[in-house]
């Protein structure tokens, strides 16, 4: 193993600390407390890589090779080996790096000037990396989560993400007093109900706000008071008998593709 470090600012190896310092990560608490988190893998990594900056780098020689441009305040080379015994995955690809998280603002213009996701105790965490993946395909670029929503830096959801996470931005706030800030401005609120009017039907809006809900028990009654447009995804044919949901991701994307269908 050798250490490789670019402009020779710093300098470290993959010492059994290190590897107990990233396999840390995989706890909440310490992701909050030091404000990073871990993506593994070359396409997650090299999406990431200019986007936030990069406290950490661990890496075999074919991946430095193939990344001479690299900014990392620690970067470290090491055999697959190495890799394997830092890594998370069962199967590691090449490099793994730690991250910082963001910290994005945001008010509810947002919402009047383009259409936004919101996520009320969506506690998957690969359906919330999906459900990232979902609004970066249709160019949706904030999502705003209540407090029991998943934590979008566990390295589940960062690999569900697909990358995805650099392009759209999660908000975790008091989705109540959020959702209703908005809807007292007379923004469209949409969210899912299975008593709602069909979407194929309703007149869907280029802004505002989807609330989309827990994977168990759908959207909270207390969030379900805010909303102003209660819309269904209808079953097929009416009347049927079929499964009795769809799962959170699915229904997301769904959804969002009829607003872009009418909106384009």
């Amino acid at each position: 193993m050798r250490i490789f470090v670019k402009n020779t600012r710093f300098a470290g190896m993959l010492s059994k600390n290190k590897i107990k310092y990233i396999h840390s990560l995989e706890l909440k608490k310490n992701r909050k407390e030091e404000q990073v988190f871990l993506a593994e893998g070359h396409k997650l990594v090299g999406d990431l890589l200019g986007h936030f900056p990069c406290r950490l780098i661990v890496a075999t020689s074919i991946w430095l090779e193939k990344h001479p441009e690299i900014e990392a305040a620690e970067i470290i080379e090491v055999t697959p080996d190495e890799l394997s015994r830092a890594s998370l995955l069962k199967n590691p690809q090449e490099v793994l790096a730690v991250f910082e998280q963001p910290h994005y603002p945001f008010d509810a213009d947002i919402v009047r000037q383009s259409l936004c996701l919101a996520l009320d105790d969506v506690q998957d965490p690969g359906n919330l990396g999906t459900i990232v993946r979902i609004a970066d395909w249709f160019g949706i670029r904030h999502i705003f989560c209540s407090s029991g929503t998943a934590d979008i830096y566990n390295p589940k959801t960062v690999q569900a993400t697909m990358g995805a996470i650099a392009r759209v931005r999660l908000h975790y706030c008091n989705l109540e007093e959020f959702i209703g800030s908005v809807a007292r401005q007379q923004i469209p609120v949409f969210g899912t109900f299975l008593d709602g009017d069909n979407m194929y039907t309703e007149e869907l809006t280029g802004n505002g706000l989807i609330v989309m809900g827990n994977e168990g028990n759908g959207i909270s009654e207390k969030i379900g008071r805010l909303i102003n447009r209660r819309i269904l995804i209808p079953n097929y044919p009416a009347g049927c008998e079929t499964s009795e949901s769809l799962n959170v991701a699915v229904a997301t994307a769904i959804v969002c593709a009829e607003f872009r269908r009418r909106t384009f």
